[in-house]
């Protein structure tokens, strides 16, 4: 099979595609036939040798979701048979042919999806559904600020919080961005180059921070928050340090916190399967919540994927699409 490699750290051009030995499930995983793979800034991260716990990237297929049809099961799967189309959240591997995947970490392909479609979901919606919903508890009329809105994890966090009754703000670099961000549901929608967020929103306040920024932004979200409010963190773009007034948190119980995915136990993961598929899927088949795709490129352009994804000029999801024959 055909596999884009990491060669070594370093830029865009680092993604060679090569031949590469097809992958053999083990008792409790799935041999999946990849139709489509998402690119995420996590697989930029760890291009670069950025990305906390990835280890020595040398060699290492990128990847963290896909989606394709089911080759072959191991003994112990029960659920998935081959032919079934699944999409699925890997820890690595996914911009190749074929992936193997715990089965527990597959969900069926939404009817009405294209594989493409259904490959942009899992990172994104896992990732957001945990930190927006379990950790940040948001709940049915509380205010939702997400910064980078017309990124992939924004166009879907606008989006289910509509959907379950939240209203929206976001931060976003254009007006483009910003209009496409109203059109999927967002109440507020801030060009950051031009207007101040917190001083936008100071009068309504908001209950919860989905923040892939960090830096001076840090202390702004603090003080943009109502009582009890929570601020969560998915990466520090501008900065992982920030200095913000600890007797106001106290004062205000506010809460802080934040995660990463990929690091967590194959268990956590399932569960968090198994959550996703109760709560959003249903969403998905009511078409009140569909992925965002931007542009597709063949597995061979991962490194034109890459500059895209850097160059931060997309709005809603990147995706590598196989083609061809699968050998």
């Amino acid at each position: 099979m055909n596999a884009i490699i990491i060669q070594q750290v370093g830029g865009p051009e680092v993604l060679q595609l090569r031949p590469q030995p097809k992958p053999t499930p083990a008792a409790h995983e799935v041999l999946i036939r990849v139709h489509a793979a998402g690119v995420n800034r996590p697989d930029v991260l760890m291009r670069q040798g950025k990305y906390a716990g990835s280890g020595d990237v040398t060699g290492l297929v990128p990847g963290l979701e896909i989606a394709g049809t089911i080759e072959t099961t191991g003994t112990e799967v029960t659920r998935w048979h081959p032919g079934d189309a699944v999409c699925a959240l890997l820890p690595a591997g996914g911009y190749a042919e074929y992936a193997v995947v715990d089965a527990r970490h597959c969900l069926p392909v939404p009817t009405g999806l294209s594989m493409t479609e259904a490959a942009a979901l899992p990172e994104t919606v896992f990732t957001v559904w945990h930190n927006v919903f379990q950790r940040g508890n948001l709940q049915p009329g509380e205010t939702l600020l997400v910064h980078g809105g017309s990124s992939g994890i924004g166009t879907t966090a606008i989006q289910l919080a509509r959907a379950l009754g939240s209203p929206v703000a976001i931060t976003a670099g254009d007006e483009a961005k910003c209009s496409a961000c109203r059109e999927l549901g967002a109440d507020w929608a801030i060009n950051y180059k031009t207007e101040d967020f917190e001083e936008v929103l100071n009068a309504e306040g908001v209950d919860v921070v989905l923040d892939m920024i960090g830096g001076d932004y840090i202390a702004k979200n603090l003080r943009l928050l109502k009582d009890d409010g929570r601020l969560v963190f998915i990466n520090a773009m501008q900065g992982a340090k920030g200095e913000f007034n600890a007797l106001e948190v106290m004062r205000r119980r506010l809460s802080i916190t934040g995660s990463t995915l990929r690091p967590r136990s194959a268990d956590f993961k399932a569960a968090l399967a198994a959550e996703v598929e109760k709560h959003v899927w249903p969403l998905i088949a009511a078409g009140k919540f569909r992925p965002v795709i931007y542009k597709a490129f063949p597995l061979a352009e991962a490194a034109a994927a890459h500059e895209l994804m850097e160059s931060s000029a997309h709005i809603g999801k990147i995706v590598l699409e196989m083609g061809g024959e699968k050998a």
